[in-house]
């Protein structure tokens, strides 16, 4: 039978420290190669007996992830919150971390977290990036508004930044000073250009047959629109994945963490351990679900008569999760149940 060893690797932006051991836990190799995929290469060129691998969630993960699997056993990904709670030490280096993930990945305790496939990651990187897009579009804007607003120029804060009113009404304004003229058209110049490229990354995504048919029936839903779509389909990945509502809220960050001891317990705010993303756009959709669906705004009155109104959005963002979990694994359209009563005559 032919043993398997365990290999620990410790990430950075220029080097990866790595650790192999067999399965009693006695190092065989350890040390560093260049963060390169030719690095990598020579490297694996070294390993002889069938491997298997294990690296904390970073920014550098994604690449040395895919370009491990050819050749592992298994490549598996740690989560860093919970891979530092179990690896806490009083002595901490490159090659210290790197034995330590070995030796959990080889006592089958390492805190596996999900890696979406490389497909979906890389869409997921189209849709972040035009996420940034659209937040620099928002900076400009209110740059351009600061400006008038500290020259004390008087404008129509509904129509500023239409492109008719700030190319013909605006500069017939004779309280804006000839000097702030080039500020205003550079940040106009670039708000334009990134908004066609933030359409045009939309539109590529949109029309992408990987995501489509997910996004058309998600789409259904009051309230779902091709943003929040699309940051379901990409941030959740395989929906398989989720087994309940309550797991998809977590994920959301639509609960609230807890803290129990003893026969005290105290509710905290909203976790920050959660996909940021997707958290955004399903409060954004919130707002505006009590106006297009008649059951959320029952549920957003109720709530917000209970508590308040930022409390009555998070109630609806966690039923929005839960239409989305059921559209997405029955891979069907959503369909309002209307309840009829009869009266007897």
């Amino acid at each position: 039978m032919t043993s398997m060893n365990f290999i620990g690797l410790d990430i950075h932006k220029k080097t990866i420290s790595y650790c192999v051991k067999d399965i009693s836990g006695k190092v065989l190799s350890e040390g560093k190669i260049p963060a390169t995929r030719q690095g990598l290469q020579e490297w694996v060129g070294t390993l002889t007996e069938p491997w298997t691998v294990a690296m904390e969630a970073t920014m550098f993960t994604g690449w040395i992830y895919d370009y491990l699997r050819p050749y592992a056993a298994a490549v598996k990904v740690a989560h860093p919150l919970m891979l530092r709670a179990i690896a806490v030490a009083k002595k901490k280096n490159d090659r210290i971390d790197a034995g330590r993930i070995a030796d959990c990945l080889r006592c089958d305790f390492l805190p596996e977290c999900y890696m979406a496939p490389m497909e979906i990651r890389q869409r997921r990187r189209t849709l972040r990036y035009r996420k940034l897009l659209v937040r620099q579009n928002v900076q400009l804007k209110n740059k351009i508004a600061q400006l008038l607003m500290e020259s004390g120029v008087r404008y129509n804060k509904e129509k500023l930044h239409q492109q008719g009113y700030f190319h013909k009404v605006l500069p017939a304004n004779p309280e804006i000073n000839p000097s702030l003229w080039p500020l205003l058209k550079l940040a106009r110049e670039m708000i334009e250009r990134t908004q066609k490229t933030e359409r045009a990354l939309l539109r590529s995504l949109e029309a992408d047959p990987l995501l489509a048919a997910r996004v058309e029936r998600l789409m259904t839903i009051p309230a779902i629109g091709h943003v929040t779509a699309l940051t379901w389909v990409l941030e959740v990945g395989e929906v398989e994945r989720f087994h309940s509502v309550k797991q998809v809220i977590s994920y959301c960050g639509l609960c609230s963490g807890e803290k129990t001891s003893a026969d005290s317990s105290r509710r905290m705010p909203i976790s920050k351990q959660r996909d940021r993303h997707l958290q955004t756009v399903l409060l954004e959709a919130a707002h505006l679900a009590p106006r297009l669906n008649p059951e959320l705004a029952v549920l957003y009155e109720r709530e917000a008569a209970q508590s308040n109104r930022n409390q009555a959005a998070i109630a609806v963002a966690r039923k929005l999760a839960a239409y989305l979990l059921a559209i997405d694994r029955g891979e069907r359209a959503f369909v309002t149940h209307q309840v009829h009563s009869s009266v007897a005559a």
